[in-house]
């Protein structure tokens, strides 16, 4: 009887959990009869997905730029730097401001159900036109209807989520508990239409210049990404004006424009992920298009031997396997990085995405320096430009870890923050790809004859350096300690010790 008593507590109790489970993933909305609402989570990790692989594949028409052997690269350079480097700069970080509202908007709204799904999905479907508006800026920069489309898409964007916010606040069911409770549900939803209308409202006003002078367009278009701290810079000269104005403690919860307002963590490592993978991919995908020989001129240049026509493209699969390892080691500081980093704010978001960029430029880099002559000076050119991608990918990085420090007691784990166990290793981690792209560009500057060999050596090597790097660093700082401050070594170890039993990892 006790046995078939524990079987019976053990069966309720999986039935309880079951329906546990249940209703995390399918909430009947009060008042009934308007069909469930389910979390937003998959939503959330499908529109991550896509807009990531958006505004990776937007760098193709940049890195796919042909060029002839006897054409000046720095001629060459010069064009793409004002017309297509540019404009995918520009429009890589409106998208991922697109990207920071969708994470702030759905902050806001926890729940969906097919309505909202469907919106959200027709919001998606702009989004993914965004490359090809990009590729006719790029492709034709002196004419506006490129600019035209662009901008007419982001203004589509900005009234589909305005929607989806007008929805989800006539459905309070859909929306946090925070605001569901709130008395002043009115004034969330007012202050979030506001701040969404304002990267549209700033589009529309770039598509009314551009049939005037559409050169100050694309400047108008650059302001969308610092909008942010703009409005604060204004909002400070007001207030020094005119004195302080008190603002609605209800505006300050979401979306509120600050430097250290937070974003999600998680969605901003699941897009960082998406980039990562998704250049890496890129890689391999111009090996398989430009590398695989013609049968025909297998057989009748190198007698039909296959071995004997890829040994052609040595170079070419050496400069990849060094990128791979270069965008797979980025990966991993940053992995390193938001491991240790407890809360995201929207200044490290913004610095994130700049570093994220470069990172996109990467297979630029890749073509660059496999497509020219060897000792040819278009080929010093492309690996100089190659360090100075992969030198601005790291910094950022860098200035994410700067950043988060002067709010390290909120965004940090104790690991790493100043004096922590991890601070020196994590900033000698950050700085390695900085300082060893720097170091190649000035060797270069030198050699120029070993431009090519230097740069590939730098790609093999750096994986190497990683290895020795946590090595190289507890030993130099044993020695420093063993000389200017021996008696402390004890307590040291004691207070890493009480500090890892008690602080949990990455909380």
């Amino acid at each position: 009887m006790m046995e078939g008593r524990e079987d019976s507590d053990v069966i309720e109790q999986q039935v309880e959990d079951n329906t546990e489970n249940s209703s995390r993933s399918l909430v009947s909305p009060a008042g009934g009869g308007r069909g469930p609402c389910s979390s937003s989570q998959r939503l959330l990790n499908y529109s991550d997905a896509l807009i990531s692989i958006i505004a990776t594949v937007m760098i193709l028409p940049v890195a796919h730029t042909k060029m002839e052997d006897d054409e000046q690269l720095r001629q060459s350079f010069q064009l793409l730097l004002t017309t297509k480097i540019a404009v995918y700069l520009m429009t890589f970080l409106i998208v991922t401001v697109a990207w920071a509202a969708h994470i702030r908007l759905f902050q806001v709204i926890v729940y969906v159900d097919d309505c909202l799904a469907l919106l959200n999905l027709a919001c998606m479907m702009i989004i993914t036109f965004l490359p090809y508006t990009f590729s006719l800026m790029a492709s034709f920069p002196d004419n506006g209807l490129g600019l035209l489309l662009f901008c007419g898409s982001v203004m589509i964007i900005g009234l589909i989520q305005s929607g989806i916010v007008l929805y989800a606040f006539s459905r309070p069911v859909l929306l946090s508990d925070q605001i569901q409770m709130s008395e002043n549900r009115s004034s969330y939803k007012h202050h979030i239409l506001k701040v969404i209308m304002r990267v549209p409202i700033m589009c529309f006003f770039a598509s009314v210049i551009s049939f005037v002078f559409f050169q100050l367009s694309y400047a108008l278009l650059a302001v969308v990404v610092f909008l942010p701290y703009i409005s604060q810079g204004v909002k400070w000269c007001r207030s020094k004006a005119i004195g302080h104005v008190d603002e609605s403690p209800d505006a300050m919860l979401f979306s509120s424009f600050l430097p250290s307002e937070a974003l999600s963590k998680e969605r901003v490592e699941a897009f960082s992920d998406g980039v990562y993978a998704i250049v890496a991919t890129l890689l391999i995908l111009d090996i398989c298009e430009d590398n695989v020989p013609d049968p025909t001129a297998v057989k009748k240049t190198f007698g039909g031997s296959l071995v004997a026509a890829l040994q052609v493209y040595g170079p070419q699969y050496l400069a990849y396997f060094g990128s791979f390892a270069t965008v797979g080691l980025l990966w991993f500081v940053h992995h390193s990085l938001f491991l240790h980093v407890t809360r995201t704010t929207r200044l490290m978001g913004l610095l994130n995405t700049f570093s994220l960029a470069f990172v996109g430029g990467l297979p630029l880099a890749y073509q660059l320096t496999q497509e020219f002559p060897r000792n040819s000076r278009n080929e010093l050119e492309a690996v100089q430009i190659s360090c100075v991608i992969v030198f601005f990918a790291g910094i950022f990085q860098l200035s994410i870890f700067v950043v988060a420090l002067f709010s390290q007691q909120e965004t940090l784990h104790p690991h790493v923050r100043h004096g922590g166990r991890e601070h020196v290793f994590m900033l000698a981690k950050l700085a390695l790809y900085p300082c060893v792209a720097l170091t190649t560009f000035v060797l270069t500057c030198f050699l120029t004859k070993f431009s090519a060999s230097i740069f590939h050596l730098m790609e093999v090597t750096v994986p190497l350096a990683f290895l020795v790097l946590r090595l190289s660093v507890r030993l130099g700082l044993a020695a420093l300690r063993h000389v200017f401050c021996p008696e402390a070594l004890g307590r040291q170890s004691v207070l890493e010790d009480v500090v890892e039993d008690n602080v949990p990892f990455n909380t």
